[in-house]
């Protein structure tokens, strides 16, 4: 472990608002200094590809090459191949613009070479221009599967093909439980540097759940030293992006930053919270969990960096866990 990168802040990411939080984070710390590790409980094979969604969203991102309006894939992105698709009769509900294309064919390639997914994942930054390092969860199957009031589907069918209609009932990570975390995550988990893990704004039960139930994280988390912090992906009642507010009422958690907290539970040291929330301080600190209130919303690269800045002055308050 001597030789192993030792990371001073590990960042849990997935989706829009993850990969909003990791470019902020990207801007105020050295590359020496963070860890970012990806949901991969998304990651299917599709058209005979490997598709990464969480992890291609962090590496646009952090390459400048996301398209912030569609909020997923690449800017001045094209789709021509979906239009050949189509008149092939060929399924898509699931699309992929031909800039994108590149990445899951070259990923594709490089993973039935034998390759793991963290070597392409690293290779895949480097060749975008990301100076931060970037790992997905896990280099095994994890995938998320999700019960419904129409019966167990596939992730991407649920959350893509049907558009989160179906009513949520249970998800699964029966696949994740058994996986191995990836090297960078253990690497990070053990850094005798680590001053602060942040859970991004990501969906608490898609995004962040698959990585906390990888074999062994949960109980290395509940044995670490650094303060553990989310920000709260919830504002006001409402998600800012995505379905976290619909999977969360239909779970039966309450739509509000204090429902983030009781879905964590102990794992919690802080929260970051909304100005529009803060009269939920009192209740939050009440279950123990500090809290932290500020303008959360990343409408822009200044946004971002603030709200990364904050995060980390935040933590760095917090006492390590004895």
């Amino acid at each position: 472990m001597s030789d192993a990168f030792q990371p001073k802040v590990l960042a849990l990411a997935g989706g829009v608002g993850g990969a909003k939080l990791c470019v902020g984070l990207s801007k105020v710390l050295g590359a020496d200094e963070l860890q970012i590790v990806v949901n991969t409980g998304d990651d299917f094979w599709h058209l005979g590809l490997a598709i990464s969604p969480d992890v291609d969203s962090v590496l646009y991102a952090l390459a400048g090459l996301n398209d912030a309006e569609r909020g997923w894939g690449r800017a001045g992105e094209t789709w021509n191949f979906m239009a050949a698709l189509e008149k092939l009769g060929a399924p898509t509900w699931f699309k992929l613009g031909d800039l994108d294309l590149a990445t899951h064919v070259w990923r594709t390639e490089r993973l039935l070479q034998a390759d793991t997914l963290s070597d392409v994942t690293a290779e895949l930054a480097r060749r975008l221009g990301v100076a931060r390092r970037v790992a997905p969860m896990s280099d095994d199957a994890a995938a998320t599967m999700v019960d419904t009031d129409e019966g167990r589907l596939t992730f991407q069918d649920y959350f893509v093909a049907r558009q989160c209609r179906p009513r949520l009932l249970r998800l699964h990570f029966e696949e994740a439980s058994i996986a191995e975390p990836a090297n960078a995550l253990v690497e990070a988990l053990h850094s005798p540097e680590l001053q602060a893990i942040v859970l991004c704004p990501s969906n608490p039960f898609v995004s962040i759940a698959p990585i906390l139930a990888l074999a062994g994280v949960r109980s290395v988390l509940e044995q670490r030293r650094a303060p553990l912090v989310a920000v709260s992906p919830i504002v006001g009642g409402q998600a800012i992006k995505g379905p976290a507010a619909k999977m969360m009422a239909e779970l039966g958690a309450e739509v509000s930053p204090l429902g983030i907290v009781r879905h964590y539970g102990t794992l919690l040291d802080g929260l970051v919270i909304d100005t529009q929330d803060a009269r939920l301080q009192r209740d939050i600190e009440a279950t123990g969990c500090k809290v932290q209130v500020c303008d959360t919303i990343m409408r822009n690269e200044a946004d971002k960096t603030a709200l990364a800045q904050a995060t980390l002055d935040f933590a760095a308050t917090l006492r390590p866990r004895r």
